[in-house]
C-alpha cells in the first residue's frame, strides 16, 4: 500500500539539512499505523512527500502501485483526492457550512448532485454531526470541528487516510472520540496512517509504532500482544 525506499529529504536552505535520511519502511493495506518523534524530527516532512507536496532527494516511494516519483504534474490533483487526510488546523472553509464543506471534497471530483445528497448526510451521521449540517464551522467545538474535516477526508472512500496531529488542538475528551473514530474507520478497511507527538495515546491504541529520530527510523514496533 505504501512503500519508501532509501529515502532522503534535504532542504538548501545556506547550510543543507536533512530532514529525512535513508528511510526505508512499507505499510500494509488496512493498517493503523502511528508516526511518532519529536518536534523536527521529519514527520511532516514525510506526510508531504506521501501527499506529493514534496519531491524525495533520494529514494522512491510508491502508493497504491504508483510511483510517485514518476508522477506527472497534472496527475497530482487525481491522486491527492484518492487520499484523505486531516490535519491539526482543520481546514474548514469558514464561510461555508458544514454540508458545504464535506460537499465540496466531491464537487471537485465531478461528482453527481445527486451521489453528493446521498453521501454527504451518510458521512455527517456516522461521525455524529447530523444534526449540525446547517453550521458554519465558527460555531462548533474543535472537537467537531475535525469530525467535519474527518468526514470531508473520508466522503469520497479513499483507502488511505493521513492524520498529522490530529488531536494537537483537542482536549482530552475530543482526543479520545477523534481516535476511537479513527479506529473505527481503520475497522472498516481505511489505512490509517497518523502522525502524533501525544505518547499517552500511542500507548493506549497499542497499534504499530513507527519512531523517526533526526529524519531516521529509529524503530518500528508492531502492535503488542493483548
Amino acid at each position: 500500500m505504501i512503500e519508501l525506499s532509501h529515502v532522503s529529504k534535504t532542504y538548501e536552505a545556506g547550510v543543507k539539512a536533512h530532514a529525512l535520511k535513508d528511510v526505508s519502511l512499507r505499510i500494509e493495506s488496512g493498517e493503523f499505523v502511528f508516526i511518532v518523534g519529536d518536534s523536527g524530527a521529519g514527520k511532516s516532512t514525510l506526510i508531504k512527500l506521501l501527499l506529493k507536496e514534496l519531491t524525495p532527494t533520494e529514494g522512491s516511494i510508491v502508493v497504491a502501485g504508483r510511483d510517485l516519483n514518476k508522477m506527472r504534474h497534472r496527475e497530482i490533483p487525481e491522486y491527492r483526492r484518492k487520499i484523505g487526510c486531516v490535519f491539526q488546523d482543520y481546514r474548514l472553509l469558514k464561510d461555508r457550512n458544514v454540508y458545504e464543506n464535506v460537499a465540496f471534497a466531491m464537487r471537485v471530483t465531478d461528482a453527481s448532485k445527486k451521489q453528493i445528497k446521498r453521501r454527504v448526510p451518510q458521512m455527517l451521521s456516522r461521525v455524529g454531526l447530523a444534526s449540525k449540517y446547517r453550521s458554519l464551522p465558527g460555531h462548533l467545538s474543535g472537537g467537531e470541528q475535525q469530525r467535519v474535516a474527518i468526514a470531508r477526508a473520508l466522503v469520497n472512500h479513499p483507502k488511505i487516510l493521513l492524520a498529522d496531529e490530529p488531536t494537537g488542538n483537542l482536549d482530552g475528551h475530543n482526543t479520545w472520540e477523534i481516535m476511537k473514530l479513527l479506529n473505527e474507520i481503520n475497522q472498516d478497511g481505511t489505512t490509517v496512517v497518523v502522525v502524533t507527538h501525544d505518547m499517552e495515546i500511542v500507548r493506549a491504541m497499542n497499534k504499530r509504532v513507527i519512531t523517526i529520530y533526526k529524519g531516521a527510523v529509529v524503530s518500528d514496533e508492531e502492535e503488542l500482544s493483548s
